[in-house]
């Protein structure tokens, strides 16, 4: 990878120290072009643990355009073309602040899918929302106007960094979202989000997405891991996913599991969302030792169907839904 690495490292200063909101920052197409190939990369497979969990619940977009707010390089419309092509779409549309981010992404769309229409700004007719990476550059008004936006989507796909105080601007738009849509993921339930619970000030809704083998091996991206000084591994996201359709129930025992498992000689502790609120659990290893050894690895799934006695985990399942194979395990008995 040869790019303007001082122009993207300045990109990002800006987004870690929250200064990003305060004017367009694409300054040139080169560095759109350095962008779509090294942290829009990153966001693409945030994208992808969302959709992963979305086949598991077996949910598919509604009819009608795709409007990608916010676009930047249209990272986050292309990934949706690519993980629903059947989706019927009548168009995609695009919004930028930055006309030169439009242009860019545009180009992109048509390049990879040269059938789609393409329009800038909000299309007529029902639409799906995508949202990413935005949050954190939006002052309260601009909030405000984005979440009228949003009241008038057909559904809304919303992808964030997984820092507390994005999740915690998820949590608000979810509790103003969720007069008129049904929470569909993280979320199992529609009741008020279990985190705005006393006792759970220090605690945020994030996971943490896998990036693919090669980054691990591909000299690139070694290379600018080393420059930007960020850790590959990591890959932590907020997310939320509302539609106005009314979701199938979650099987009985149905929980998310947040953030990262504590694990322990023999035990690990988990926090798990569900319809009674956010409660850490207890699993034991001997209980189903596969299983903690994938958990080791960090190779479960974040949903989960779950018995219990008291807080203790007795038995444990992870739902299939549509999910691509190899994504839903069973952890067998040993």
């Amino acid at each position: 990878m040869e790019y303007d690495w001082s122009s993207l490292d300045e990109l990002r200063t800006t987004y870690l120290e929250g200064t990003a909101g305060k004017g367009d920052y694409w300054a040139s197409d080169e560095l759109l072009r350095g962008y779509d190939v090294t942290f829009a990369r990153r966001i693409a497979w945030k994208w992808h643990h969302v959709f992963r969990d979305l086949a598991r619940l077996g949910w598919t977009p509604p009819a009608g355009a795709v409007y990608d707010w916010g676009c930047g390089t249209g990272v986050a419309v292309r990934e949706f073309l690519t993980a629903y092509p059947e989706a019927g779409l009548k168009a995609v549309a695009l919004h930028d602040r930055s006309r030169r981010a439009v242009n860019f992404a545009v180009s992109a769309v048509r390049r990879e899918f040269p059938d789609v229409t393409i329009t800038t700004g909000e299309p007529e007719g029902p639409f799906t929302l995508l949202i990413s990476h935005v949050v954190t550059e939006l002052p309260e008004a601009a909030l405000a106007e984005l979440l009228k936006l949003a009241s008038r989507a057909a559904a809304i796909l919303w992808v964030e960094p997984g820092t507390s105080l994005a999740s915690a601007k998820l949590v608000k738009a979810r509790e103003i979202l969720k007069a008129v849509f049904h929470p569909v993921a993280p979320c199992l339930h529609r009741h008020g989000c279990g985190l705005l619970a006393a006792g759970h000030e220090h605690d945020w809704c994030h996971f943490f997405a896998t990036p693919p083998p090669e980054v691990y091996t591909d000299r690139d991206w070694r290379q600018f891991g080393k420059i930007m000084g960020i850790d590959l591994r990591s890959l932590p996201l907020s997310y939320l996913v509302l539609d106005r359709r009314v979701p199938a129930e979650p099987v009985p025992g149905a929980v998310r599991i947040l953030g990262k498992h504590r694990l322990y000689k023999g035990h690990a502790l988990l926090d798990a969302c569900d319809a009674t609120g956010v409660n850490e659990r207890r699993f034991t290893k001997r209980t189903a030792p596969a299983y903690f050894r994938a958990m080791t690895k960090g190779k479960t799934n974040t949903l989960q169907q779950w018995t219990l006695e008291g807080n203790e985990i007795t038995s444990l399942t992870e739902p299939g839904g549509s999910a691509p194979p190899g994504e839903t395990l069973p952890y067998p008995e040993e």
